[in-house]
């Protein structure tokens, strides 16, 4: 890379490759539109439940850990596709690795919203 001068319209343009990154994800790919659609979901449930401020912020951390590690994946995916067309089975086990850093914090996730929502859920039935 160039030891470039720092200009506010390079800053501009970069947040438009990264905004032109999460487009592609969410047309391209299904897993990222599933998560997109259970971050809604939480959203929605975080704030009929009225989770406290602490709360909110786990499930904030919580959701961009699992939206990066998708991205992540993903590109991942995309590099290794770019390599080889051709089955190669070291290729598969980069691909499986990336895949089930997803996996863990998909079940990440999960456990954490059964800390917080479960919670909420008992106090309301009792």
């Amino acid at each position: 890379m160039k030891n470039e001068k720092f200009t506010l319209s390079s800053r501009i343009r970069s947040f438009g490759f990264a905004w032109n990154g999460l487009k592609i994800m969410f047309k391209n790919e299904h897993n990222f539109r599933i998560h997109t659609f259970a971050t809604s979901l939480v959203i929605i449930a975080g704030i009929c439940f009225g989770i406290s401020f602490w709360e909110w912020l786990i499930i904030a951390l919580t959701i961009a850990f699992v939206m990066v590690t998708e991205i992540l994946n993903t590109a991942i995916e995309y590099i290794c596709d770019y390599l080889t067309e051709e089955h190669d089975i070291r290729i598969g086990v980069i691909k499986d690795i990336a895949a089930a850093a997803v996996l863990v914090s998909a079940i990440g996730a999960a456990i954490v919203g059964v800390l917080i929502f479960g919670r909420q859920i008992f106090i309301l039935l009792n």
